[in-house]
């Protein structure tokens, strides 16, 4: 349910961050979110900073990684390629996810992906695929990648690094965690932000503007981190990997909805698909 739910939750962030490019400046936007989810949670997380700062110290240099790959790099790049992608062409490299947290897992630590693990993150894979290509694998032909595709290649590529090394955290609180990497992520961002503000790129203060912080910092950052770490720490990256196929299934889903496209056949086969390799990934198969 945690990660069924930061599936949601990082669905709607894509659908909103490609909505806004443009009006929104993507730096900018990233280095708020942080600062707002920091400033959100250190009421709360002070307390546990304090006890945990002895823990947090001693791991530093994960902890900056940490920070780096699943707060700074990962979100502000992703927001970026928005500017310059299609939305087919990122909900497929978004696909990958899964693929990218085994590399690095393998790379790593040499955890193997078992065999129901490969066979789900295959299986949701096709899912993903026969809703994103409308179940017209020719449709394959007519995507081409540009300069935002691999931008968005590589924050996903940053991302896998943070959910293969999130087992290796300190025993830390949870919220003490996300205050240390979300403050540090807001820090690392903040010379790109200044740099944005000075080309002339600021938020407006609209409604669309605070709407889309509100969902960010409250949904897709504070609650879809807290939500994903937690879940990582209960089943593992790989098993909880396949979870991101979930991502372009809510996506749709809320093309339908809100967007009144029509449910068809293909929707209904991907949904099975993708459900079903998920079930198989992150079941804890006996020997």
């Amino acid at each position: 349910m945690l990660l069924s739910l930061t599936s949601l939750f990082w669905a709607g962030n894509v659908v909103l961050a490609r909505y806004v490019a443009g009006r929104v400046p993507p730096l900018t936007l990233s280095c708020v979110r942080w600062i707002g989810v920091f400033l959100i949670l250190l009421p709360f997380a002070w307390p546990h900073l304090k006890r945990d700062w002895p823990a947090l110290r001693g791991h530093l240099p994960l902890m900056l990684l940490l920070s780096a790959t699943g707060f700074a790099y990962n979100n502000a790049v992703s927001y970026w390629a928005l500017h310059y992608t299609q939305a087919l062409n990122a909900l497929l490299i978004q696909s990958a996810g899964p693929l990218f947290v085994a590399l690095w897992s393998l790379v790593l630590f040499g955890v193997r992906l078992s065999l129901p693990q490969l066979a789900g993150i295959a299986i949701s894979l096709s899912g993903v695929l026969t809703i994103l290509l409308h179940g017209d694998l020719s449709a394959l032909t007519s995507i081409r990648l540009n300069r935002g595709d691999v931008m968005f290649a590589s924050s996903l590529f940053a991302f896998g690094l943070y959910s293969a090394l999130m087992p290796r955290r300190p025993a830390t609180h949870q919220l003490s965690l996300l205050a240390f990497t979300t403050g540090c992520g807001a820090l690392m961002l903040m010379p790109f932000s200044i740099w944005e503000f000075s080309t002339g790129a600021t938020l407006k203060p609209d409604l669309l503007t605070v709407a889309t912080l509100a969902y960010v910092v409250i949904f897709a950052s504070m609650l879809a981190y807290l939500f994903f770490n937690r879940g990582i720490a209960l089943i593992g990256p790989n098993r909880a990997a396949p979870f991101l196929h979930l991502m372009p299934v809510f996506g749709s889903a809320m093309a339908i909805m809100l967007l009144g496209e029509a449910l068809q056949l293909f929707h209904l086969v991907g949904y099975a698909l993708v459900l079903a390799g998920v079930i198989i990934a992150s079941r804890r198969w006996s020997a």
